[in-house]
C-alpha cells in the first residue's frame, strides 16, 4: 500500500463527505450505505484503522433535533395545528434529514481519522 504524502485537512474532509477515500479523493469510502470498503479501489489504502462508532449519531441526533424540533415549536407556536398535523409532517422531515445526514458525518469522521492518524487499540497505560 502506497499512501501519498498528506492531502491539505480542507481536502481530505471534503473527500469524507462526498464517501471518498480521504487519502486520494478519489477511491470510495463505502461499500453500502454505511459498510466501509475494506480497501480504497485507486490508492489501495487499507480503512482497518475506520471507526466512526457512535459519533455521527450524536452530531445529527443534536443537529436533527434543534432544526426539526425547533421548526416544530415555531410552527405550533404561530398556527397551532392539531398535533396529529405536526407528527405527519414533522416525524418523516426528522426521519429524512437523520437518513440524509448519516453517511456525509460517517465520511467526515473516518477522514478526520485518517488525516489525525488516529488508531484503534492503542491505549497504553
Amino acid at each position: 500500500m502506497a499512501v501519498s504524502p498528506p492531502t491539505p485537512a480542507a481536502t481530505a474532509l471534503l473527500a469524507g463527505v462526498r464517501g471518498r477515500c480521504p487519502n486520494c479523493g478519489k477511491g470510495h469510502l463505502f461499500s453500502g450505505f454505511l459498510k466501509v470498503a475494506p480497501h480504497c479501489d485507486a490508492c489501495g489504502l487499507d480503512y482497518s484503522f475506520a471507526d466512526s462508532g457512535d459519533g455521527p449519531t450524536i452530531f445529527i441526533m443534536m443537529i436533527s433535533g434543534i432544526l426539526v424540533v425547533g421548526s416544530t415549536l415555531l410552527v405550533d407556536a404561530y398556527y397551532e395545528p392539531p398535533l396529529l398535523l405536526l407528527a405527519a409532517i414533522f416525524l418523516p422531515l426528522m426521519a429524512v434529514v437523520s437518513i440524509g445526514l448519516i453517511r456525509p458525518f460517517k465520511g467526515l469522521l473516518i477522514a478526520s481519522q485518517f488525516r489525525h492518524k488516529a488508531e484503534q487499540g492503542r491505549l497504553e497505560l
